[in-house]
């Protein structure tokens, strides 16, 4: 007789994020994280103890295979170029995993896992994009939180037009999408006092 598998943490996170990248968070219940498993719904009632802390560690767990390579790939860049595929990140992922996308970045948490993940602090409380935020700040003579707004700005207009791309279904091309993004993104950056002269979409595309 073989030994059975034993069922870890990670296997349980993995199955749940694959169903819900493919059915959104409805789509994640005990007896479907089991049946992908192959095994039992104990394994995944005794590490977790309720459906509340699974999606609560689904949440962390999705934003970690999210923007876990975000940093790599924005490090050794240019920080105009930094921020743009930062951007870029943000609406690919929206684009490429919606069900993902809805769950870390429109629906509430109290909806869908049942407890406040901000712990009673506003979302506008902390910092937008932080590595780009450092990244423009490292290479730019400019007050940090003049540039920490002008981010801030540009991620809630890249979250805004993620959001109407969902709401449309995604019918405007990824890389559309991108050069407006690019285009708000290169005006704020150019009235705090940063010169994009040099910079144009088509430079950029290999990023998207």
């Amino acid at each position: 007789m073989g030994r059975k598998t034993q069922i870890t943490q990670e296997m349980i996170l993995e199955a749940s994020y694959e169903l819900l990248d493919e059915g959104g968070i409805n789509n994640v219940e005990i007896k479907k994280i089991a049946d992908r498993l192959g095994c039992s719904t104990r394994p995944v009632t005794w590490t977790f103890g309720s459906m509340a802390e699974l999606k609560k560690a689904l949440y962390f767990y999705a934003a970690g295979k999210a923007y876990g390579n975000l940093e790599s790939k924005m490090k050794g860049k240019e920080a105009v170029e930094a921020f743009f595929i930062s951007g870029v990140h943000y609406i690919s992922l929206a684009c490429e995993h919606p069900n993902v996308f809805r769950f870390m970045n429109v629906d509430n948490p109290m909806d869908t896992v049942g407890v406040d993940l901000g712990e009673g602090q506003s979302i506008f409380s902390g910092s937008f994009d932080a590595d780009a935020v450092e990244i423009l700040s490292s290479q730019y003579d400019i007050p940090k939180d003049i540039i920490a707004a002008t981010v801030r700005d540009t991620v809630i207009y890249t979250h805004g037009l993620a959001l109407m791309m969902m709401y449309d279904n995604f019918r405007m091309p990824k890389e559309e999408a991108c050069r407006m993004m690019y285009n708000v993104g290169m005006k704020l950056i150019s009235d705090i006092g940063i010169d994009v002269s040099s910079y144009k979409f088509e430079d950029m595309t290999g990023f998207i």
